[in-house]
Order: C-alpha cells, then sequence, then structure tokens
C-alpha cells in the first residue's frame, strides 16, 4: 500500500545518522515526514492519525547525499570512457565530439544523470554544465532537470567560448532573466568556468559578472597540466577569491595556494575515483585536512564512473590511507590509528556538499 499524496510519512525502527555537529546515531528511531520537511526525528515519536508508517528495522535513514560536481550533460555516453585518460576526455569533449551536442542531447543526458542520482541517494546535485554552447543548450539543461523530483543547481558553463565571452553575452543575460530570476527553491545557480593562469587574467570579465549576479564561481583548480598556481595567485590579487568559491579537484596545488583558499573561505569538491583514474592528481584531501579547508564530493562524470557517492567515500578513505601509510613508511613508521575516520566522508558527502 503507498502512502496518499500530502499524508505525513514516518520512518519507524531504524538506525538514524543524524549527521549533526555531533555526528549522533541513534538506534530504532523513527522519522517523521510531514509535507517536504523533516518534522521530527527521535525514538518512539508520536504522530498525526493516519500517518504512513514505514518499517525501518535493519535499515539507516540518512540525510540525502549531495554531489557538488557533475557533468551530467555527459551522461547519455555513460561508461564510454572507462579507460580513458584526461588528455583522452579533452580532445574527445573540448576538441572534437564535444561540440556537436545538440539541445537535445544535452537535455537527454542531463534526465538519465538526475534520475541517476536520485536512485543513488543523491538528493542534490551540481550540474557543472559546461556543454551549453547555446542558450537553447541552457534552457534544454534546466527544462530536464526541472522534469526529476530533486534538488539541482545549475552550474552554467561553455568550453567552447572563454568565460569572459559567454558571461557577458546577451543570450546569457536574457537566460539568467527568463529561467534564474524565476527560478523556483528547487534549482540553484552558479557560473562554472576554469581560470588558466594568463597573466591577462580574461576571465575577470566574468567573475565581474558572478559579482553582479550575487552567484558563487565554481572553478576546476589545481588539475594537472590544466590549471595551476597562477590561477589561484590571480583570483586572490584580484579580489575574487571569495567564501562560498568552489575549487574542483584542488589536486596539484601549493601550501600558499592552499592557505588562500582556507583563509578565504573557499570550498573543495574532491572526485577521488576520477581523479585516481584520469590523472587530474593525487585525491587532495590529507591536504586539504591539514590546511583546515572544508570538504565536499562529486562524481564528476559518469562518461567513466557512475552516480555512486557511497563508492566515492569507500574511495576517498582509500586514497587518503593509502598516502598516509605511505608517508609513514618512507620513514620506517607506522600508522596505528587512522587520521580519517569513515563518519567524515559521511560528513562530507552530506554536510560538506550542504556548505
Amino acid at each position: 500500500m503507498a502512502p496518499t499524496p500530502g499524508h505525513p510519512i514516518v520512518i519507524r525502527n531504524a538506525t538514524v545518522l543524524t549527521m549533526d555537529p555531533s555526528h549522533t546515531v541513534l538506534t530504532d528511531a523513527d522519522v517523521l515526514v510531514q509535507g517536504s520537511d523533516i518534522a521530527a526525528v527521535g525514538v518512539g515519536l508520536d504522530v498525526p492519525e493516519g500517518t504512513f508508517a514505514v518499517d525501518g528495522k535493519g535499515g539507516i535513514v540518512m540525510p540525502g547525499m549531495i554531489d557538488t560536481h557533475r557533468h551530467m550533460w555527459q551522461t547519455a555516453m555513460r561508461g564510454y570512457g572507462a579507460d580513458w585518460s584526461l588528455a583522452q576526455y579533452f580532445v574527445w569533449y573540448y576538441l572534437e565530439h564535444g561540440k556537436s551536442f545538440r539541445p537535445e542531447d544535452v537535455h537527454a543526458g542531463n534526465v538519465l544523470s538526475a534520475i541517476e542520482a536520485v536512485d543513488a541517494g543523491v538528493t542534490t546535485t551540481v550540474d557543472w554544465s559546461h556543454g551549453l554552447q547555446t542558450p537553447d543548450h541552457a534552457d534544454a539543461a534546466v527544462d530536464a532537470l526541472e522534469s526529476v523530483p530533486a534538488r539541482f543547481v545549475l552550474a552554467y558553463g561553455n568550453i567552447q567560448q572563454g568565460p569572459w565571452e559567454w558571461a557577458t553575452s546577451d543570450g546569457f543575460r536574457d537566460f539568467v532573466k527568463r529561467r534564474i530570476d524565476t527560478r523556483g527553491d528547487k534549482l540553484g545557480f552558479q557560473m562554472a568556468f576554469d581560470v588558466t593562469g594568463d597573466p591577462e587574467f580574461p576571465e575577470k570579465a566574468a567573475f565581474e559578472v558572478a559579482r553582479d549576479l550575487g552567484v558563487p564561481v565554481t572553478t576546476h583548480a589545481g588539475v594537472w597540466g590544466a590549471t595551476n598556481d597562477d590561477g589561484i595567485r590571480l583570483m586572490y590579487e584580484n579580489g575574487f577569491m571569495v567564501p562560498g568559491t568552489i575549487y574542483v579537484h584542488a589536486a596539484t596545488l601549493s601550501h600558499d595556494s592552499y592557505h588562500r583558499i582556507a583563509a578565504t573561505g573557499g570550498i573543495a569538491s574532491v572526485s577521488t575515483e576520477s581523479e585516481q583514474n584520469a590523472g587530474q592528481g593525487y585525491p587532495p584531501t590529507w591536504q586539504l585536512r591539514r590546511h583546515g579547508i572544508d570538504v565536499s564530493l562529486s562524481m564528476d562524470t559518469s562518461v567513466w564512473w557512475s552516480a555512486d557517492l557511497f563508492s566515492a567515500m569507500r574511495t576517498t578513505l582509500s586514497a587518503d590511507r593509502s598516502r598516509e601509510h605511505l608517508e609513514a613508511h618512507a620513514k620506517s613508521e607506522t600508522i596505528t590509528h587512522h587520521a580519517l575516520r569513515a563518519e567524515q566522508v559521511v560528513e562530507w558527502a552530506t554536510m560538506g556538499g550542504a556548505k
């Protein structure tokens, strides 16, 4: 028997990961949902008459996971690049076939990715949408996201143009006015572009647009062979490293750059499986922890991996601990207690993404 639409739902007798600041775990506990809100969490909850009950015995209830960086438009090719390096990915999407994607192709990829995310327990996904070659592509992306009952953030980008071009265009301004200024509470907005380190800093114009719109910038930073410390320095010197800026990968940066990110309230999005597979750099959680930088997790693209953030959590633990052991072994030492705990990666996959 299915719940009646609009009626409250209670999950009974589950193990509940609250993910509060103390990481409280409740056993044989209930979660009451009324409308779109979690109304109460506790043991033996009193619930309104007519509440639909779900037996959660033996199960775990936890906050929905948040993927802070996924190229959803590529998902129609899921698994196609399982053996690709980052160089092959760049050639395929940036230089060759990526420019052939039509609005309907972007729509198909986004619908598939959105459903895949919800199926994997990811209730909010940042669509790092750098395939938006035209406003029609952007409309198709939003149409797809709005067709699936979850939360999404459109991170608008276009790898076929410099951000100083598309961000200042009439088409982009019109799109923001039509689709973003009138959006509902289930669609967020960011601007997605990278800083190459060109000393002329042409990306400045796009940062100024983001500042005028009051929206965060998400940028691939510290990616081997693509973005480096020069980009971070230019952002900092021009006043564009601000709280809420998201630094994706952040895997090949100097201590100076990590200090700048920490000091300005930046947040990292780590895609461990992607970084290990494609070569953006060694997953940097060990560096981010040392510098006190907030961490979130992401899957990057389903063209080579899945949308499973549980897999991302396990892989992140493995990568961080492997680095810890290797550093100890190089000094003829032995790790007896891991620095990174399982509960911390659950924090990153949920509350880290929320931040």
